[in-house]
């Protein structure tokens, strides 16, 4: 697996960028350009990556192609659109999104996020991106979340089925579907369901830990990798033994170059003493 993350730190020009992620030691990336970057400094900050050896794993979309607002909700899905399509044109595997919610808040928890409507919503707002932009290489996907679908890999199969187009596929998060007492208390048995059931489909995956608080009803947080609850050796060799070896693996969710060259440090070490190969 190629293990990295979030490279934090600020940069204007291209020889900027390829000092910052150097220094991250970092194998994958999400992709550090959007649709609305300027053309030329695209190319050349691309280009430095693929020149450092690093793989740019996802392009993000985040934002809420369902939200209520008219206006929002139509600048959402051209956003989409047009990353999907920066995706295409620079062979990156994977534009990432969440299915968003029929509410204020873009990923907020709503009664509506788990109706029929909201569900057939989601079905052809997604048809609708790809059937748009038409991508050959690139992949539509939707991260799954604690209060949205797909919250499951089941789920996610279903949704799967039922878009039923080939340039739809998965991105993993089984942390942000570890949404109770019970997932977590058999968090690896469900992480490596998610693996086993939908690893042929997933094109990146997000790392971070699962902390349960001995707190009523029941609080489920999640942190960084080593600050939580999960066993990182079990989950990094599910990860190896169901995806391909180059599969990226990113860090996410932390504020400063320090906290992810802690987290990525731990992540490398018992990787290297579980025997897991990485980059």
């Amino acid at each position: 697996m190629k293990l990295g993350g979030s490279v934090v730190g600020s940069w204007k020009t291209s020889e900027d960028w390829a000092k910052l992620l150097t220094s991250t030691g970092f194998a994958a990336i999400p992709c550090p350009v959007n649709s609305n970057t300027d053309q030329a400094l695209a190319k050349e900050v691309i280009a430095a990556t693929r020149e450092a050896g690093v793989v740019i794993a996802e392009v993000g979309v985040w934002k809420n192609v369902l939200s209520p607002d008219t206006n929002e909700q139509k600048d959402a899905l051209h956003y989409a659109k047009a990353q999907l399509a920066l995706a295409e044109e620079y062979g990156i595997p994977c534009c990432v999104n969440i299915a968003g919610a029929p509410g204020a808040r873009w990923d907020g928890a709503y009664k509506a996020n788990y109706t029929q409507e909201t569900y057939e919503l989601i079905i052809n707002t997604v048809r609708d991106i790809i059937d748009s932009v038409k991508p050959k290489t690139a992949f539509y996907t939707l991260e799954p979340m604690p209060w949205m679908l797909p919250d499951g890999p089941d789920e996610y199969l279903q949704m799967i089925a039922d878009i039923n187009r080939p340039q739809f596929a998965v991105h993993m998060d089984f942390v942000n579907m570890i949404n109770s007492p019970r997932r977590f208390l058999y968090a690896h048995e469900f992480i490596e369901e998610c693996l086993q059931k939908l690893g042929k489909h997933i094109k990146s995956t997000h790392l971070k830990d699962s902390l349960m608080k001995p707190d009523f009803t029941a609080v489920i947080h999640e942190t960084a990798p080593g600050l939580g609850q999960l066993d990182f050796a079990q989950v990094l060799d599910s990860i190896n033994r169901h995806l391909p070896h180059d599969a990226p693996v990113l860090l996410e969710h932390m504020n400063t170059f320090e906290e992810y060259d802690q987290a990525f440090r731990h992540m490398r070490a018992i990787a290297k003493a579980a025997g897991i190969p990485h980059a």
